[in-house]
């Protein structure tokens, strides 16, 4: 059941159920990089348009630092990170929130097929600035 009251619910829940479909055919044994090429296959049925991998900017003060790769970047607006582990932590979810903090994206999601029964966290981002444009426009150029 899809909660519309979320943004883009629509989305987070196509994602969610591609990634109920991974973790159904895969289970919980494979390394991420297979869990996120199955996904990618899988969201591609489902006419997602996401960026595998996407290289974004980091920036301290307004000065790039640095860079960090989402493993997708769906539809422009949600990051979703994944982890093939036990189970998810604390450490997980913190890392995931910066990074939307840092890319100024309002949703995130992050997803763990590690465990026997597929995790998923929506994560919003509290500081998302809507009036704040990325700072060097990677979106756009990419979709």
């Amino acid at each position: 059941m899809i909660k519309t009251q979320y943004k883009y619910s629509d989305i987070t829940a196509k994602i969610i159920g591609c990634a109920m479909e991974v973790h159904k055919i895969l289970g919980n044994g494979f390394q991420e990089v297979i869990c996120q090429r199955a996904l990618q296959k899988e969201m591609l049925m489902q006419k997602l348009n996401f960026v595998r991998e996407f290289e974004m900017p980091i920036y301290y003060k307004d000065e790039q630092i640095g860079t960090r790769r989402v493993d997708f970047l769906v539809e422009q607006v949600v990051s979703l990170e994944l982890k093939a582990i036990t189970t998810l932590e604390d450490v997980h979810l913190a890392q995931a929130i910066n990074y939307l903090e840092a890319y100024n994206l309002e949703i995130g999601m992050l997803i763990n097929f590690g465990s026997k029964s597929l995790q998923f966290k929506r994560l919003i981002n509290s500081k998302f600035n809507g009036n704040q444009i990325n700072q060097n426009n990677q979106f756009n150029q990419r979709f």
